[in-house]
């Protein structure tokens, strides 16, 4: 009698996880949103069903997808995200069906920075204090800051968007001005006590409770202090060997983190914050999921092991076998940066690649795409690209030489040209076209 091959109900588009789940022989239905859709850079495998829904994040557009598919409680073997919007979502579905999934209150404390803040604080262990704004539009109620400095972010948000600085109480009013006027959609946000020091993020894997494996790294500059100043954002992996003091330091956290928030199966993606002169370390957020940006690319290079693949085989309840194999070069990504305006061309991957020290790269936006002035969040970048370097040093400024290339190979035309200014542009990014009207003869 041949083997039934498991079954997995996979909410949102992950790239890795698809791939995973083609090389493990898993038949799995991907239930796809509307923007995931639309978006077009990650196309699920002919191998994979694709279930269509207008909102991945909304249980019941899940549920009403499945039953029109006729999917049900007999059709699958668990539920899996990587999605940070779809975390509770999937719970609740893999409730509603009866099998196996992230139980729905855990992934209320991964979502809500209140709550988790709160799990921990009440486990003993140093966290930021937090104050939850009901409505960020009005902010009358709070005569002064309860702390100062301190951050104001949505309390379900991601990749730092919407996420600031207040140092008084008048830039508290000035900002709920500011997201009143531009209509945000998010309006249930934390006021956090400000944490000095480096941030660090870990990616992991538990089991049963069992921490099976941690990847310890550090961003460039913490994300909000890169928002603000305008800097790309960049982060490379600690060399568990050579920097032996930050994993212990590190795991010594993590571990009472995790079971102060429930967390027993799965990968997740935790951020720490390092006082160098003190020592300390303080918790600062946790994701039920592994980490953006190229986080997965650079655990596979630096340590041999790929995260989604362990996570759908967590999901699936076995445990994965990790044999971690650790190289001794320095692993590291950062963001490619656009320009205001409209882009109109850039380097490939392929161009990327070729070039020395550069392993991987990938663009996430065509032609055509406008970006606003200023960063707003993490994710504003056009591209990415990983770098292996025999020092952090080295890293870091070959990480400026190839962000010099891709800049001056980058056209973006501008917003608020005059149609004179548009020809002019146009004759520079053309020079071996002409479009000017000449007489004919």
């Amino acid at each position: 009698m041949a083997e039934t091959r498991p079954r997995l109900l996979i909410v949102g588009l992950d790239r890795y996880t698809l791939d995973a789940c083609v090389r493990l022989g898993v038949d799995a239905v991907v239930v796809c949103g509307a923007s995931g859709w639309d978006d077009g850079l990650m196309n699920v495998p002919p191998e994979l069903t694709v279930l269509r829904v207008d909102d991945q994040s909304s249980a019941e557009a899940v549920l009403m997808g499945l039953r029109r598919a006729g999917l049900g409680a007999g059709d699958f073997d668990a539920v899996h995200t990587s999605d940070e919007y779809s975390m509770v979502t999937a719970g609740m579905v893999a409730r509603q069906l009866g099998v196996p999934g992230l139980d729905p209150e855990t992934a209320v404390r991964f979502r809500d920075k209140s709550l988790q803040k709160a799990a921990v604080h009440g486990a003993g262990l140093p966290a930021a204090r937090c104050v939850v704004i009901e409505d960020v539009y009005s902010v009358s109620g709070l005569p002064e800051l309860p702390f100062a400095p301190a951050v104001l972010k949505p309390v379900a948000g991601a990749a730092t968007a919407l996420t600031t600085s207040v140092r008084s109480i008048g830039e508290l009013r000035a900002r709920s001005e500011e997201y009143r006027r531009n209509r945000t959609g998010q309006r249930t946000f934390v006021l956090e006590e400000h944490v000095v020091g480096d941030e660090w993020f870990v990616d992991g894997l538990v089991f049963e409770g069992e921490l099976l494996f941690l990847a310890v790294g550090a961003y460039g500059d913490p994300c909000l202090t890169a928002i603000e100043s305008g800097r790309a954002l960049w982060l490379r992996h600690f060399d568990p060997c050579e920097e032996s003091r930050v994993y212990e330091k590190a795991r010594g956290l993590v571990g009472p983190a995790l079971d102060a928030l429930g967390l027993r199966d799965g990968a997740f993606h935790m951020e720490l914050f390092h006082d160098g002169p003190s020592g300390t370390l303080t918790f600062g957020e946790c994701a039920a999921r592994r980490g953006g940006a190229l986080v997965h690319e650079q655990v596979q290079a630096k340590f041999g092991v790929n995260i989604a693949e362990c996570a759908v085989q967590i999901a699936l309840g076995r445990r994965p076998e990790i044999d971690a194999k650790v190289s001794p070069d320095v692993f590291g990504g950062c963001y490619l940066p656009g320009r205001a305006g409209t882009l109109l061309g850039c380097p490939t991957p392929e161009e990327l690649v070729a070039l020395e020290q550069v392993r991987f790269a990938r663009i996430e936006h065509p032609v055509g795409t406008h970006f606003a002035a200023g960063a707003v969040h993490t994710s504003q970048r056009i591209g990415q690209v990983m770098v292996v370097a025999a020092s952090v040093e080295q890293l870091t400024g070959r990480f400026e030489e190839v962000r010099r290339w891709f800049d001056e190979r980058l056209w973006v035309l501008p917003d608020g040209l005059t149609t004179r200014g548009r020809r002019d542009f146009q004759r520079d990014w053309r020079p071996d076209a002409d479009f000017g009207d000449t007489l004919w003869r």
